[in-house]
């Protein structure tokens, strides 16, 4: 009996370890999921910031993509295209361009603080289950021992 209690430990224990690796899988996915949101959001304060700077003949450097840049004067502040996602831009001007972005900013923690609500939730399903892994470690060794000295006791 206590050969197929043991056995049945191990596969217990095989199945919490994978459940475990799965659920350290995710919250690898999700703490990346994070970091990216973080530097969206630094590209958005980064925005905001600029145009807090910028005038009307302003000399930046914008990004052709490659790492290349061209220099190019700003003919208008107040002209700013703003992405409004799923692939849609508007010109709006200066000010609702920073409120724009500044809602930008606000989903963007929105969104950053339900991942990390979800990595907590896991984190905390992570213990749980390494905790039922020690418990069956433990009750596994309990019967093999057993096992042992009941067998010694017999001869």
């Amino acid at each position: 009996m206590s050969l197929g209690g043991g056995g049945g430990g191990r596969q217990q224990l095989q199945a919490l370890s994978q459940e475990i690796q799965a659920i350290e899988e995710e919250i690898e996915e999700l703490e990346a999921d994070v970091e990216s949101l973080q530097t969206e959001k630094q590209e958005v304060d980064e925005a905001i910031e600029a145009l807090g700077v910028l005038e009307t003949g302003s000399t930046v450097q914008v990004p052709l993509g490659g790492d290349a840049y061209v220099r190019a004067e700003i003919e208008d502040i107040d002209e700013v295209v703003v992405s409004l996602g799923g692939g849609y831009a508007a010109e709006q001007e200066e000010d609702d361009a920073v409120d724009t972005l500044e809602s930008k900013k606000e989903m963007l923690d929105d969104r950053i603080e339900d991942v990390q609500g979800e990595i907590s939730e896991l984190e905390t399903e992570s213990q749980q289950l390494e905790q039922q892994a020690q418990q069956a470690q433990q009750q596994m060794m309990q019967q093999q021992m057993q096992g042992m000295g009941g067998q010694d006791e017999d001869e």
